[in-house]
């Protein structure tokens, strides 16, 4: 699985609808309104690279009301249940 975290800038006047249009794409699994210099965070989950290609700028880009986005692809997933796994390796608790 490839995961791809998309910052978008969106019409603040349409900020609902944009999100709600982005939810409803193909391998956009979760979309978020955010703090800072974007206003929503899109997380596109496929299942080879050419798919990103088809889902941010083939789709996501197309939105009517997004202004700009900025892409970032993440190397390894890390769930809390592996991160407690992982610092847990020969450890004891003392009694």
């Amino acid at each position: 699985m490839i995961t791809a975290i998309v910052h978008i800038k969106a019409d603040v006047h349409r900020l609902a609808e944009v999100a709600q249009t982005i939810a409803e794409l193909d391998g956009v699994s979760e979309v978020y309104s955010i703090t800072g210099d974007y206003d929503l965070l899109a997380m596109v989950r496929v299942t080879a690279y050419d798919q990103i290609a088809e889902v941010i700028p083939g789709r996501i880009n197309k939105v009517p009301g997004v202004l700009a986005t900025e892409t970032h692809l993440a190397f390894r997933t890390y769930s809390k249940h592996d991160l407690e796994a992982a610092f847990s390796i020969g450890f004891t608790e003392a009694d």
